[in-house]
């Protein structure tokens, strides 16, 4: 993909350096300004958001985890997938911690709703810079990373967090009893940002193989030698965040990761395709 910055759009005069800074920066403050408002709106329903989306991956009557004990029974495998509530209780330290605490939810919800429109306008600064062939191959990316990226921000709220919250506050170190656990509010609110930006992040790799494979760093002859491995490193990870050793729970985290894994190499295949159909028309 050759990137040509300094053209605006077939047919229409070059802009300078700086005319493409300008340009840029009203992207980014339209992109800014978007977040604030959403946050604003978001901060004055900041309780709501609190007790029924922030700390729902730690209550016993989350959607998720009474889901996942109903399809357990329905298996007839017991309690395997039954999560333990996690017996916490959150503390703050420091007088500001929960303004500033309302201010960082507010800001991130703000961030998600308004991811579509932030993508959207990076893809305006980006587009006259494409030739007529490269706007048609990435037709509906805007659609595409939006819909991945949610994706993975419900994946890693709806199961990776609930997997994780109950096992890291019911692991005990010792026998003595000594040790309690006691977050602060802070701390469960990095966590949770981790998760649910790290799950959003993870599942953009469908659309990572179709650049990669685009740009010719990778193809599909090495995702698919690479397969064995990638599992490998998949169901590890899955093993350190289930909180219970069974093959069951593994499976429900890692089962997504691997099919994103295999649509990858699907998307792969038909990048490759198109592009040596191309070179024959060529």
């Amino acid at each position: 993909m050759a990137l040509n910055f300094f053209n605006r759009t077939p047919g229409q005069s070059e802009m300078s350096f700086i005319e493409h800074l300008e340009a840029l920066r009203w992207h980014i403050v339209r992109s800014v300004l978007a977040i604030v408002i959403l946050a604003v709106l978001a901060f004055l329903k900041i309780d709501w958001l609190f007790e029924h989306i922030i700390m729902g991956p730690l209550k016993k009557d989350f959607l998720s985890v009474i889901g996942l004990c109903k399809l357990s029974h329905f298996l007839h495998i017991g309690d395997t997938l039954c999560l333990q509530a996690a017996n916490v209780q959150l503390q703050t330290t420091a007088f500001g911690s929960q303004f500033i605490s309302s201010i960082t939810i507010a800001c991130v919800c703000g961030f998600i709703v308004a991811f579509p429109y932030i993508f959207w306008e990076l893809w305006r600064f980006v587009r006259p810079a494409l030739s007529a062939r490269e706007i048609k191959s990435t037709r509906g990316s805007i659609f595409f990373v939006t819909f991945f990226f949610l994706l993975g921000i419900a994946f890693g709220y709806f199961l990776l967090a609930p997997f994780t919250f109950s096992f890291l506050s019911n692991y005990k170190l010792g026998v003595s009893g000594m040790l309690i656990t006691r977050p602060t509010l802070d701390d469960y609110l990095d966590n949770l940002l981790d998760i649910l930006i790290g799950s959003g992040i993870a599942f953009q790799l469908p659309l990572i193989s179709y650049v990669l494979t685009h740009i010719g760093l990778i193809t599909p002859a090495f995702l698919r030698n690479y397969r064995k491995y990638a599992y490998v490193a998949i169901l590890f990870v899955a093993a350190v965040i289930t909180p219970s050793p069974d093959w069951m729970s593994q499976t429900i985290v890692a089962l997504p990761l691997i099919l994103l894994y295999e649509v990858s190499i699907r998307i792969s295949v038909r990048v490759e395709r198109e592009l040596k159909r191309r070179e024959l028309e060529d």
